[in-house]
């Protein structure tokens, strides 16, 4: 019995944080009434789960940072070819990322866990991208830190620019990535 109960409780935080995190992109002052019916579940059971409103968005906050851990561990970027590394992590980001607008985008969602992980997957990064100059993908000068903000950049103004609504290649993460990942290694200079 307890399993079941402990099965059915995950499922409703499951929903409830789903549910918070469509209706705060649509609308950040949502009440928690809002999210309760959105989610499918009373009042009392998002209030049960999360003491305070603050408490559901620290919550938010966390889930998103762990999914986008995953999606970066899934990129293997100590072992996998450089190139294919970076575009795959740049598409479960960009895949992440597009999930969770409200979330990974307002700073109410931060917390001492999501300063933790954003300073690990910083790290990660120029990790990655001291390998990826290690093995001939980036230019030996190539000022890492900098390059490190230029892709996040780019990453941002690919899901939240002007125009990236309308953006064919909006609704297709790896046709982005291969985009984003062609500008930051390419730039936008004539080729010859």
């Amino acid at each position: 019995m307890g399993r079941a109960l402990r099965a059915d409780a995950e499922r409703s935080v499951r929903a409830i944080l789903e549910a918070a995190e469509k209706v705060l992109a649509e609308d950040p002052g949502a009440p928690m009434e809002q999210i309760a019916e959105a989610a499918g579940v009373a009042r009392t059971t998002v209030h049960r789960r999360f003491a305070s409103r603050q408490a559901l968005i620290e919550a938010l906050a966390t889930s998103a940072k762990q999914q986008l851990t995953d999606a970066i561990d899934d990129a293997h970027l100590d072992t996998a070819p450089p190139l294919v590394a970076m575009h795959r992590a740049t598409a479960n980001t960009l895949r992440v990322k597009g999930a969770w607008r409200f979330t990974l985008g307002n700073p109410l969602a931060q917390n001492d866990v999501a300063k933790e992980v954003w300073a690990e997957l910083n790290a990660r990064c120029l990790a990655f991208l001291a390998r990826a100059q290690r093995e001939g993908l980036l230019d030996p000068a190539a000022d890492l830190e900098w390059t490190r903000r230029v892709y996040y950049a780019l990453i941002g103004e690919a899901l939240h620019g002007p125009g990236a609504d309308e953006d064919p290649d909006a609704q297709n993460p790896d046709a982005l990535a291969t985009r984003i990942v062609d500008t930051l290694l390419h730039g936008a200079g004539r080729r010859g």
